[in-house]
């Protein structure tokens, strides 16, 4: 393939931009090589700088799942900027996506609309301390939140323990208030409340994490966590950023039956404009300025022009029978590709929640970051050049989350797995 425009490119933005890229995964560290670089997309398809076609199963880190540049949203934002790009004062388009989200996530009924999935993330832990006049988050490793400081924070040496800091440019005093515990580990959250059971704030979670491959909650896991929180009266926090949208329309929490206090939302609610979102039960919400006590605020946040394009987004996926479509194709896409390597003897351990998913070169069942930390990256850079040769980009790391769009028909999956039997050979 090739990308003798990517790579000049390529050169260019590593001199005027730190590392070359201005989000670190995308500098390709993960897979090793370089990154190309898009010129457009359309549907399924990105068209890279050379003129290459690529099936995309990245869609943006997640928030096309109407494909990109659906005629639907297109339009909607069309329209938008064709009245002005933003006013620093109310719009109606506002009110009208809070409903529309609300009508799916009966967990919330108020929401403030921000501008990245990280201010959500940093906004609803400062009104759970807030709310609850409490310090002490407690975080899932391996589960990303956006980099809050206070959450760029790693494991200790104990099971369950405070975090330090993950980061240069963190001081050890921004995570001391934040305690780590593994994923699907509920003895160690127990832990956790015997010992500040009366200092917690939340548990904040990706109740499906997508930013280590994706993993999904074992039976009774968050029921757990559900009973724990309300014992101690310390608020559950739902990153729903990922999932939103993703594992359901109305995300983890109506796949699992589990309510959250608090939910954190993105990517889908924009349409792949910059967008987060954060609610919960109004006598929550109420806390937030200018209502309450809590200060946050955002010249941006609400702008028309992303609000029009994760409404339309939304009425796209939300249509009798798309959702459901996008996750039996990508249920085919999973089951082939397993049956694939099987045939090659190469073992691999998949996960899926809805419309998202990871395929992990281990053989052993990926339950949470440790076991996917098992996982042999050295294969899967293979295997993420081998079908990027082919036409197919996959997530440039082991450690990221592949989704699917209702762009992806049958002859998208077929010729994927075209891509794959060929691909498959040089592992």
């Amino acid at each position: 393939m090739i990308r003798e425009n990517s790579n000049r490119l390529w050169e260019e933005a590593q001199q005027v931009l730190p590392g070359g890229v201005n989000s670190p995964v995308r500098a390709f560290k993960g897979v090793g090589g370089a990154p190309f670089f898009v010129r457009s997309g359309s549907g399924p398809y990105l068209t890279d700088a050379d003129g290459n076609k690529l099936i995309d199963y990245v869609l943006s880190w997640g928030p096309l799942a109407a494909g990109h540049a659906h005629p639907a949203v297109v339009a909607a934002v069309k329209d938008a900027v064709e009245k002005g790009f933003g006013f620093g004062i109310p719009t109606e388009i506002e009110t009208q996506l809070a409903h529309k989200i609300i009508r799916h996530y009966p967990s919330i009924e108020q929401i403030r609309f921000v501008n990245s999935g990280t201010e959500a993330t940093m906004s609803a832990i400062r009104l759970a301390r807030g709310y609850t006049d409490r310090d002490i988050v407690v975080k899932v490793e391996g589960c990303y939140h956006g980099h809050v400081d206070s959450l760029l924070a790693e494991a200790g040496s104990g099971v369950a323990t405070f975090g330090l800091p993950d980061s240069p440019g963190v001081p050890a005093a921004v995570t001391e208030s934040t305690v780590i515990v593994p994923y699907n580990d509920l003895d160690a959250v127990n832990e956790v409340f015997a010992r500040h059971g009366d200092s917690i704030a939340c548990v904040i979670i990706e109740p499906v994490p997508g930013n280590m491959g994706v993993i999904t909650p074992e039976p009774g896991y968050l029921e757990g966590l559900r009973s724990l929180t309300r014992e101690h009266h310390a608020l559950l926090l739902f990153d729903e950023v990922m999932s939103g949208f993703r594992v359901a329309l109305g995300g983890a929490q109506e796949q699992y039956h589990v309510t959250p206090d608090i939910t954190a939302l993105g990517k889908v609610i924009g349409g792949g404009l910059p967008v987060g979102a954060y609610g919960g039960r109004q006598e929550i919400m109420a806390h937030l300025a200018p209502a309450g006590p809590v200060y946050q605020a955002g010249t941006l946040s609400g702008n028309p022009v992303a609000m029009s394009a994760g409404l339309a987004t939304i009425e796209v996926i939300e249509a009798p029978g798309v959702f459901a479509q996008m996750v039996a194709r990508l249920t085919q896409l999973n089951r082939e590709l397993g049956a694939i390597m099987s045939e090659a003897g190469i073992p691999v351990y998949q996960n899926q929640a809805g419309a998202m998913a990871a395929l992990f070169f281990t053989d052993i069942p990926v339950r949470n970051f440790k076991d996917a930390k098992s996982s042999d990256t050295k294969r899967y850079a293979a295997w993420f050049h081998a079908m990027l040769e082919n036409g197919v980009y996959l997530a440039p790391s082991q450690f990221e989350a592949g989704f699917i769009s209702c762009a992806h028909d049958d002859d998208v999956i077929a010729h994927t797995l075209d891509a794959a039997r060929i691909a498959v050979r040089t592992l």
